[in-house]
């Protein structure tokens, strides 16, 4: 074996090499250390990992003017630790796919029948995580104090988006203003309506109470978001369906979130915050007919799945 070369004098007045390699190797070791804490402490505010800790949480609702999303705000900062956004939409058909493209975590705006409706028309798989109420979807008439009262020919105002347009079509036979072909389901439309008393006039949800308003319809049927919106006094409903009934399962509202974020903790205990007495009391105040439902994760999947089921039935 060959001597190895003998190595250069070492320059006078200049530190080892080896000893700026060391301190490199220290100076990214604390860095590294300094970041790893950080996370640790302050958590992932981007909400990547299913199951981490999240600062931020962005939710889809549609009805943000109202008193209980600051009750609501203010506790998930104080018992969760976490920074509640919210953003407002005027339009339903806008949550779903913004929670699906990630500009929000959750939503919060829907009942189990419309999330089962999206879904199956759009081959996604967004999931119920906690549930909030059932909302009595009201007939609306300020000139008439009673449903029977309407005057034949008389044009009504319903949403226009296929699963409201059915529980709105239900609503109509049940103040007696038409009949449905079998009695009516979840997932009739206008073309099922078999006899009538009056002119169904389907509208986009947002546009029934400002109809109403304008005298352009006799009556509407509206979602309770728009009604409050719109200042619609409860002494104007003439008729409405009963939320406490075994049948409205499907129209129990729900905080929804993107399938692989389902068992994530922070948006699991962000849904549970709904049912805390503070919450519930402002919500109901803001909301007085409406009838607060708690019901765990697993049985809204059921129920979701379900009506998945019966909606792909219907469509076929």
């Amino acid at each position: 074996m060959s001597a190895a070369p003998a190595l250069p004098e070492k320059p006078k007045g200049k530190r080892p090499i080896g000893w700026i390699i060391a301190a490199a190797v220290v100076v990214v070791a604390i860095v590294v250390a300094v970041i790893v804490s950080a996370v640790r402490a302050g958590g992932d505010d981007s909400g990547a990992a299913a199951g981490g800790t999240r600062k931020t949480v962005t939710i889809g609702v549609a009805d943000k003017s109202l008193a209980y999303w600051s009750t609501y705000t203010k506790l998930a900062k104080e018992k969760l630790g976490v920074t509640v956004k919210l953003t407002n939409f005027a339009d339903y058909s806008l949550p779903n796919p913004a929670l699906k493209d990630g500009q929000l975590d959750l939503n919060q705006f829907q009942h189990i029948q419309y999330l089962a409706d999206y879904n199956v028309t759009s081959h996604d798989d967004l999931q119920p995580i906690g549930s909030t109420a059932v909302y009595p979807l009201p007939l609306y008439a300020t000139k008439y104090d009673k449903a029977s009262a309407i005057p034949e020919g008389a044009k009504i105002a319903i949403p226009n988006d296929s699963i409201n347009e059915a529980r709105a079509l239900l609503v109509l036979q049940g103040a007696k203003l038409l009949t449905l072909k079998d009695g009516g389901s979840a997932f009739s439309t206008t073309a099922d309506i078999e006899t009538k008393k009056v002119d169904v006039q389907p509208l986009d949800a947002s546009q029934t109470a400002n109809a109403l308003q304008q005298g352009s319809v006799a009556g509407a049927v509206v979602n309770n978001n728009f009604a409050t919106a719109a200042g619609l006094p409860s002494s104007d409903v003439v008729y409405q369906d009963d939320p406490a009934s075994a049948n409205a399962a499907p129209y129990v509202n729900v905080f929804a979130a993107r399938k692989a974020d389902k068992d994530d903790k922070t948006y699991l205990a962000l849904a549970k915050l709904f049912q805390d007495e503070s919450v519930q009391k402002a919500f109901l105040k803001d909301n007085p007919a409406a009838v607060v439902r708690d019901e765990s994760p697993a049985s809204l999947q059921k129920e979701l799945t379900q009506v998945e089921q019966d909606a792909k039935a219907a469509k076929q």
